[in-house]
């Protein structure tokens, strides 16, 4: 792609953003696709023009450049790039339009794909894929091979009602390379009012459980008030639950969106040590136990796109999408609370339902590292490199931002953390792991492409 034309799609890019104040990934997919092969904004037809738009994106000097990674396979709106655990010859490319591709062949120069589960046609509902809304994650559990179990996230509209949906499946009978639509168990289906701001992202932790990442509801200034709460639903947060119902586990406290079996239990239940179990009080106003959501891990957080546990310590990493001013990076851990819509990051945020009041005790977690306008307007959360290719990255939390399209590698030193841009490619929707060398691989939903860092020619890094 020609420099120009790169800079006529940053142009659009900001042009858009003035225009509708996004800066959340949500609002972006819907036109993403058209807005960067074409560089035009998708909208333009039916919003009115920006009076003063400000400089388009500043592309920056790297090192790096992506190369394709899959010899030319393309996608259709890929965002998820996931492996089973232990496997290195199958890769999982999730498509936002509906359908969840298995790679096979990796160890060849020919890879090839096949459908793995296709969710365009659905019994009794829609597949939702509009705005911010489609198939947004996937996972699959340490004991896949035994269980022949995986998990999937989706948006679906059920009687014309919008929701975000957990649901088991199982493999189809003596086909690991092929999932049963019709083995669907739903777990979680949360009646939703906006189709931005969804999360999406599954991730089964060291400990087996099923972390589940869930954003505040969508709209702005978290306008429907969802994400200072514990006990209003299923959003602004991380889950965590136990599929296997395991001896120990709780049920889960009642709730419209827990389906439950002819015995009234649910598909799932609550490990016993996570954090908000038996809670009465949360900022400093009580609350009935009965009504909290227990399956919360960690809360406080707008849209957490994209989360990875380190395989190497077990930390787990979050991108969380800001809103006007600030994207940050988190490490979550039990209990804490990330401060939406108090918070913008480290910054005061006063345009919520809460104002400027902080409740009382309130004591949010910063973020590792958060980053302003200038460098980007929607994170994509990324992984801890553990790679050989590229050995003076490993260890450190690469990421990108998939409106400006820096690609950060963040270095701890010290307790602190110092990102440096690595390359820049607008579209990056997700990241995931090459599981034949532990690449970091990048899936770019405008471009349909699964790609890897490469040094540029004539660079620096490239000796």
């Amino acid at each position: 792609m020609s420099f120009v034309l790169l800079r006529i799609i940053a142009f659009s890019i900001r042009f858009l953003h003035l225009m509708f104040s996004f800066s959340t990934l949500r609002q972006l997919l819907h036109f993403t696709p058209f807005l960067f092969l074409c560089g035009l904004p998708a909208y333009a037809q039916t919003k009115p023009k920006a009076a003063s738009p400000k400089p388009p994106i500043l592309f920056v000097d790297v090192d790096y450049e992506m190369e394709d990674a899959l010899s030319g396979l393309k996608f259709e709106q890929p965002l998820g790039v996931v492996t089973v655990p232990g496997e290195k010859s199958r890769l999982f490319i999730v498509e936002k339009t509906g359908r969840i591709q298995v790679v096979k062949g990796l160890e060849g120069s020919t890879p090839e794909k096949k459908t793995f589960l296709n969710l365009t046609q659905l019994t009794k509902a829609t597949l939702e894929t509009t705005g911010e809304c489609g198939v947004l994650g996937l996972a699959f559990p340490v004991n896949h091979k035994e269980s022949r179990q995986f998990y999937v996230d989706y948006s679906l509209k059920i009687g014309g009602v919008l929701h975000q949906r957990v649901s088991r499946f199982q493999l189809a009978e003596n086909d690991e390379d092929q999932g049963d639509r019709f083995s669907e168990q739903p777990l979680i289906t949360q009646q939703d009012e906006a189709s931005n701001h969804n999360g999406g992202d599954l991730a089964f932790g060291p400990d087996g459980y099923l972390y589940i990442s869930v954003g505040d509801g969508g709209a702005a200034n978290d306008k429907f008030d969802t994400a200072r709460f514990i006990d209003r639903g299923f959003h602004g947060a991380i889950l965590r639950i136990d599929v296997d119902k395991k001896p120990g586990s709780l049920p889960p406290n009642p709730h419209a969106s827990v389906p439950r079996n002819a015995s009234g239990d649910a598909h799932y239940a609550v490990p016993a040590d996570n954090p908000f179990i038996g809670y009465t009080s949360h900022h400093g106003k009580a609350l009935d136990a009965k009504n909290v959501r227990t399956e919360i891990w960690a809360t406080g957080l707008r849209n957490p796109w994209r989360m990875r546990f380190d395989p190497a310590n077990g930390r787990l990493f979050c991108g969380d999408v800001g809103q006007n001013l600030y994207e940050e990076v988190n490490l979550i851990t039990k209990g804490g609370d990330y401060g939406w819509s108090h918070r913008e990051a480290l910054h005061p945020f006063i345009m919520g339902p809460g104002g400027d009041k902080e409740p009382q005790g309130f004591k949010p977690v910063d973020p590792i590292f958060e980053y302003d306008r200038t460098v980007g307007l929607s994170i994509t959360g990324g992984v801890v490199h553990h790679g050989n290719r590229l050995p003076q990255f490993k260890g450190q939390y690469v990421f990108a931002d998939y409106v400006t399209g820096r690609v950060i590698a963040l270095k701890e030193e010290g307790g602190k953390w110092k990102g440096t841009t690595l390359a820049q490619q607008p579209g990056i929707a997700g990241l995931g792991v090459d599981p034949r060398n532990d690449d970091v691989l990048f899936a770019n939903l405008a471009t349909g492409q699964i790609t890897r860092l490469k040094p540029k020619s004539g660079s620096a890094s490239e000796n």
